[in-house]
């Protein structure tokens, strides 16, 4: 498992097609003592394209205190199993989760999405309700993205210097060198330095830049606040105020959702919980006390 000293447990979940997933604990489940409060909900966390289960560790951490959480590999990243490009579909990845739900046994669950992540989550939300209590979507936006921004994409992993020489290599490049960095941002460096591992010739990512365009060509074309607006269970968006997600949009989006909330995390970019991880921490606490068990 990735990240210094990470202690984590590996459950191994079916997803669609039969293509094999990796779960993870990063804490122990909450401990029932003789007099037991009310069980609080499972948690199921979702990263974003090019992420792993273990860049949600410090919030799955803190979250077992109260919470059953897992975090989960998707399709195509980290330990989890890379099927070909044809079975990188949004359905596939909205299966998938839907299938982790019920074999760890989590649902309702409160499910926290990044990116991606999110836009699987509320998609999972909009169809299965009865699997989900609560949502965090986490700077992901419901308009379409399109076909430029595809491209711009494309172009980004063509300007990647592969491979990496070494792991500080790789922070420095994401975290200051990328052209995509206004300015250093040591957190992204962390970020992208979780998903390298090396090879014979030095330092690449886990997963294959292929399959994270064929998996983005599925949703950027496409606008997604239909789904939003079938979201029934309460619902939190976050953004970072240098995030991806604008306020306005970010705004529409609470007022689309029948139960939405929202909350704002101050000097962070997209990557909202790694930027911040205290501040993040203490935009979502209220909004998971609310949907506790009563």
């Amino acid at each position: 498992m990735g990240g210094a000293g990470i202690m984590a447990r590996r459950i191994e979940v079916t997803g669609a097609g039969g293509v094999r997933l990796a779960a993870w604990e990063f804490g122990d489940p909450p401990k029932s003592g003789p007099d037991p409060a009310p069980a609080a909900p499972g948690v199921l966390l979702l990263h974003g394209l090019m992420g792993r289960a273990a860049h949600w560790a410090p919030t799955a951490r803190w979250l077992s205190g109260r919470h059953r959480a897992v975090a989960l590999d998707q399709r195509g990243h980290g330990q989890s199993e890379k099927p070909p490009p044809a079975a990188l579909t949004r359905e596939a990845y909205v299966d998938d989760a839907e299938a982790a739900l019920e074999q760890l046994g989590l649902a309702p669950a409160v499910l926290i999405g990044h990116a991606m992540g999110a836009l699987t989550a509320w998609q999972l939300a909009a169809r299965r309700p009865d699997l989900v209590r609560a949502l965090i979507i986490c700077d992901m936006r419901a308009s379409a993205l399109g076909a430029a921004s595809q491209r711009e994409w494309a172009a980004w992993f063509r300007s990647w210097p592969l491979p990496f020489a070494t792991l500080a290599d790789v922070r420095k490049w994401f975290g200051e060198d990328d052209p995509w960095v206004e300015r250093p941002n040591p957190a992204r460096g962390a970020f992208y330095a979780e998903v390298m591992t090396e090879t014979p010739d030095g330092w690449r990512p886990v997963f294959d830049p292929e399959q994270m365009l064929r998996s983005r060509e599925t949703w950027v074309h496409d606008a997604h606040w239909e789904e939003l607006a079938q979201v029934r269970c309460p619902t939190l968006v976050v953004r970072g105020l240098d995030g991806e997600l604008g306020r306005a949009e970010a705004q529409e989006m609470v007022r689309v959702l029948p139960r939405g909330a929202y909350a704002e995390v101050a000097d962070a970019g997209h990557l909202v919980h790694h930027d911040q991880p205290e501040a993040w921490r203490a935009a979502i606490e209220p909004f998971l006390e609310g949907v506790r068990a009563p």
